[in-house]
């Protein structure tokens, strides 16, 4: 009998082959809701204690990744996309304040990109969004979290250039 995350993996796989883009990418996003909400999956895959960053599934041949998330405490990070990639972020326990941002200026080899603050809003127990390639994020955690994420390759494997967050005067000059 299969397991739960190679259920999930298969339904991923279909839904990604089936609808390449972001049609096909917003089912995932779905079908990782569904497993939000499923307890036996939630303790198996992603419990108590899960480390910062685990690989839960690497796709060979499409190379999505699957991964379990666990912050203890508070963090934050800059405004960033995922390169040439495409996320998922699903909320398993706690509260993320994520903030989206409007790209003002790409990185390049020298020098960060720039953005500007577009809004927050709070990822709570059983949500998820997705970002696809370029959107520019940001999340937050003011105590313990856990998440459920999809990222479209491996981004332990992508070289990411950073970006700093400009005010709305200096993005209009």
């Amino acid at each position: 009998m299969a397991s739960k995350l190679d259920s999930f993996v298969a339904d991923c796989r279909a839904a990604l082959k089936s609808q390449p883009g972001t049609a096909g990418r917003e089912k995932v996003r779905d079908l990782v809701k569904q497993v939000l909400t499923d307890p036996e999956f939630v303790a198996t895959y992603i419990p108590q204690g899960t480390p910062e960053r685990h690989v839960l599934y690497e796709d060979p041949e499409l190379g999505f990744t699957v991964l379990a998330h666990g912050h203890t405490g508070a963090k934050g990070s800059r405004p960033h996309d995922h390169g040439p990639s495409w996320a998922i972020y699903g909320q398993v326990a706690g509260e993320t304040i994520m903030t989206d941002w409007d790209c003002v200026a790409r990185p390049t080899e020298t020098t960060p990109g720039q953005a500007k603050f577009n809004h927050d809003y709070v990822m709570k127990t059983g949500d998820a969004y997705l970002y696809d390639p370029g959107v520019l994020h940001s999340p937050e955690r003011k105590g313990p979290t856990r998440l459920l994420r999809i990222e479209g390759i491996n981004m332990d494997k992508v070289k990411r250039r950073p970006y700093e967050a400009v005010s709305q005067q200096a993005a209009a000059e």
